[in-house]
């Protein structure tokens, strides 16, 4: 499957590079037609295309995607342009994306009231795959202060994504740029079509993008499905995204509505009563219809990103309610975070983030299949939810959050990020970041010392490590849900594995056994160690009172060493794996091999050789006397 994926790629630069070589040759041929004019791919763009629909995407439901992002593309040129020109935004100047489907034409339309195109811009920017009119419009503004970075990817690849599941696409456009509006048609083959829209759908300005879609894609045409899709990839774009929905409202009737009815029923009252009681009954009839109305479907426009990406505020002027909000958004879930950590990273990568601790265990926690829920948006766009060996070890698949970045480069489709020495960055400060944020709710209940040579190299302007839950004893709460992963991260993640010793928990022989939170660190074993002891005393059994109650502890506790009590199958693998601590190695008290403190030792050794003379003259009197019965 990579060998795959890298050929593709390859084959796609390939491409791309001749395409870039000679852009003459890209539209070569063009002939008039009764619709406008037709221009013909030539036979490396039509292989390419296909190649891009069929082999590209593993995943159909990014098309929407691709072209919302292309949409907010549009939308952010022509705001940069309205900042020096306002006539730009002249007849429209909303800033939106429009959606809607109709399952009588089978058809998806993506409006936006961008920058829109001209003739010109329609050959050059869709009658070339992979020439991109934001990269130019970048470099157009690469001397500008401005916040160019917020124009996103290579609009013709992305756009023929759309290909996925429409057998004909159709563009609309108007630019400020032309009076004329213009229609772009293509169904993936080896040509395309550009004419003057005369009789369409009038646009002030930007771009319809219409997909007639396939026989097997009829599914995209549920309004509801269109929303998941949305609210999964762009419920964060900058732009504000409306779906048309279908709603049922009541209309009250009025008693022009109700004529007819009224005379029918006035005639057949006629012969039976007098004109009051007619009067009475018509009057009560229209009132009831006023009451029951009537249920009508219309259509209205439906806001579906409402919601303002958290992580691109400051850490200050985000409420609890509203982490608390979107962590449930994020996990699935009706708890609240055990702790969160909102920072903006600086220096070798820039990128935003924001880390939840979640209050339960994850699923797939057992068979250890469970990656760890971090969403990677690129400029707001969701380019992975779930992410090939994550952004996090899988022993932090407790932690959910994003991790928002400009600087990750998206290579031909922001499906298939390629393995890069960025992502390879933001993954490892995205782990210290996760482990200083678990460190960080330890010290909130214990005051133990933890080295602060473990800081964060990472620039931190808008850092938040505050907690939604301002309850006591929220690590022990932590250890007895996620413990268990702490324990696998010992034995998968060689590098920080001091660190996350650091972190375990603890029943010893000098906890209070009754109190259910009396757990104890090995930095808190350390600093309670007896002089001259160079070791660190555990032993092992199912249960704490098995463990207690063995007859190894005995003339341990008597001479008033501390014990470590494992009950857990993984602990001994752990401290295996941990070989020392602190210097300090670990002595499983029930081992042949086991030795006390050197002072100890030493008096135990005198404690033998006094109790040998104490018995001497009862050994020497048994073997006079019954030396048959002595060995």
């Amino acid at each position: 499957m990579v060998t795959r994926s890298i050929c593709t790629v390859s084959l796609l630069i390939f491409c791309f590079s001749c395409l870039i070589t000679d852009r003459r040759e890209v539209s070569a041929v063009s002939t008039e037609s009764v619709n406008g004019e037709n221009y013909e791919f030539q036979a490396e763009v039509g292989r390419l295309m296909d190649i891009i629909v069929h082999s590209l995407y593993s995943n159909r439901d990014v098309f929407l995607r691709e072209l919302i992002s292309n949409a907010a593309d549009a939308l952010d040129k022509i705001r940069m342009l309205s900042l020096t020109d306002s006539s730009q935004l002249s007849g429209n100047p909303g800033l939106d994306i429009r959606i809607r489907s109709s399952a009588e034409s089978r058809t998806i339309d993506i409006i936006d009231s961008g920058i829109g195109m001209t003739r010109e811009d329609l050959i050059t920017n869709l009658g070339s795959i992979a020439k991109s009119g934001t990269s130019a419009f970048l470099d157009q503004l690469a001397q500008n202060a401005g916040d160019s970075g917020n124009l996103i990817g290579q609009f013709g690849v992305g756009f023929y994504s759309a290909f996925l599941v429409a057998d004909v696409v159709t563009v609309t456009s108007k630019s400020n740029k032309s009076d004329k509006q213009w229609v772009w048609k293509s169904s993936a083959g080896a040509s395309y079509s550009i004419s003057e829209d005369d009789g369409g759908e009038a646009l002030v300005r930007g771009t319809k993008i219409s997909l007639h879609l396939k026989d097997d894609a009829l599914d995209y045409l549920s309004t509801a499905k269109l929303e998941d899709l949305v609210m999964k990839y762009s419920q964060f774009v900058s732009f504000p995204i409306f779906l048309e929905v279908e709603t049922e409202v009541s209309v009250k009737t009025t008693p022009e509505d109700d004529d007819s009815d009224t005379e029918d029923r006035r005639s057949h009252t006629s012969d039976s009563g007098s004109d009051d009681d007619e009067a009475a009954i018509v009057s009560d009839e229209k009132e009831e219809k006023v009451e029951e109305g009537k249920k009508e479907l219309v259509k209205e426009w439906k806001h579906l990103n409402s919601m303002k990406p958290l992580w691109i505020r400051d850490a200050s002027e985000v409420s609890d309610n509203e982490h608390i909000d979107f962590f449930r958004s994020l996990s699935r879930s009706t708890g609240k975070p055990l702790a969160r950590i909102h920072f903006k990273a600086e220096g070798g990568v820039n990128f935003r983030s924001l880390l939840y601790i979640s209050d339960h265990k994850p699923p797939g926690f057992a068979n250890r299949a469970g990656d760890s829920n971090v969403k990677l948006f690129v400029r707001r766009v969701l380019v992975r939810d779930t992410f090939g060996g994550g952004l996090l070890p899988s022993y932090l698949n407790f932690i959910s959050g994003v991790v928002d970045s400009d600087d990750l480069p998206i290579n031909v489709s922001r499906e298939m990020l390629q393995h890069s020495k960025i992502l390879d960055l933001i993954k490892r400060k995205l782990l210290r970041k996760a482990l200083e944020m678990i460190r960080n709710l330890m010290l909130e209940d214990t005051d133990t010392d933890v080295d602060k040579d473990e800081s964060s190299s990472i620039s931190d302007s808008t850092a938040d490590t505050g907690n939604s839950d301002s309850d006591g004893g929220k690590y022990m709460r932590f250890w007895k849900t996620h413990g268990k992963n702490l324990k696998f991260g010992v034995l998968e993640d060689d590098q920080n594995r001091q660190r996350l010793a650091k972190l375990l928990r603890y029943r010893t022989s000098m906890c209070n056994l009754s109190e259910p939170e009396d757990y104890v660190s090995l930095d808190t074993y350390v600093d309670r160690m007896k002089d001259q002891q160079e070791y660190i005393y555990y032993h092992s059994g199912e249960t704490v009172e098995q463990v207690k109650d063995s007859p190894f502890l005995e003339k341990l506790l008597e001479l008033g060493y501390e014990v470590i009590y494992l009950t857990d199958a993984m602990d001994e693998h752990v401290f295996q794996y941990l070989g020392d601590y602190e210097g300090l190695k670990f002595m499983a008290v029930s081992k042949d091999n086991f030795k006390f403190a050197p002072d100890d030792h030493k008096a135990e050794k005198r404690k033998i050789k006094n109790a040998k003379a104490a018995f001497e003259p009862l050994k020497n009197f048994v073997m006079r006397n019954m030396p048959d019965k002595v060995a």
